[in-house]
């Protein structure tokens, strides 16, 4: 069993034979002049402050890691806060264009109609009569308003108001005989909130990103 090897006994000082100093280890010195006592105390001051400052930057650089993973765990429901303010958004412009669009139809209960029928003047100049029904409150003076638009485009034929009792407000539809066009103001306005709410949802939380020039977060999308 082998232990630690032990040190010798070393002299500070060893001597020839003859008495003769072969070498000596130096002794401390016990007395500083005031530069020296200067230089040693600015030696200290600066070796305290690199260590504070080293410790600094640790903790600095340990807080910063800390407040990266926040972030990190932050984004994804910040993305869904997004989504939302987006959803909102978006229910609240289809709320605003359908009391826009309803004011309009109120104010102008004919111009779809007739819209309608300068659209169609191709299609519809060769049939020798065209039936239009719609609900009671639209039709309220619309053959005239149909025979003036008529004659406008150059339609010869014959035009029949005729009231559809199923019919919403505002909605109406042209029979021509080789087809139809209709209009609905309510299917109109659901299709284009399907449609969007559709959009919405295929974009889900993967949106452009919320800062400039950043990466969408990684996120599921909400079952529904």
């Amino acid at each position: 069993m082998t232990g630690p090897a032990h040190e010798k006994f070393l002299f500070g000082t060893v001597f020839d034979p003859t008495g003769e100093v072969l070498s000596a280890t130096p002794r401390p010195k016990r007395s500083f002049s005031s530069e020296e006592v200067e230089q040693i105390r600015r030696a200290a001051e600066i070796a305290g402050e690199e260590r504070a400052m080293a410790g600094i930057a640790n903790r600095q650089a340990e807080a910063l890691a800390v407040i990266g993973r926040a972030a990190q765990q932050a984004l994804p429901g910040l993305a869904a806060v997004a989504h939302e303010h987006r959803v909102g958004s978006a229910e609240l412009a289809l709320t605003c264009a359908r009391a826009i669009a309803a004011a309009a139809l109120d104010k102008f209960p004919q111009a779809p109609v007739r819209a309608a029928l300068e659209a169609l003047a191709r299609e519809v100049e060769a049939a020798p009569r065209l039936i239009v029904t719609g609900d009671a409150e639209l039709l309220d003076g619309l053959q005239a308003v149909l025979e003036e638009t008529a004659t406008a485009v150059g339609y010869p034929g014959a035009i029949q108001v005729r009231v559809d009792p199923l019919a919403g407000p505002h909605a109406f539809t042209l029979d021509f005989g080789d087809g139809s066009a209709s209009f609905d103001p309510a299917a109109a306005a659901e299709r284009v909130s399907q449609a969007l709410h559709a959009a919405l949802a295929a974009e889900g939380l993967h949106a452009e990103p919320l800062i400039p020039g950043a990466t969408a977060p990684d996120a599921q999308e909400p079952e529904s």
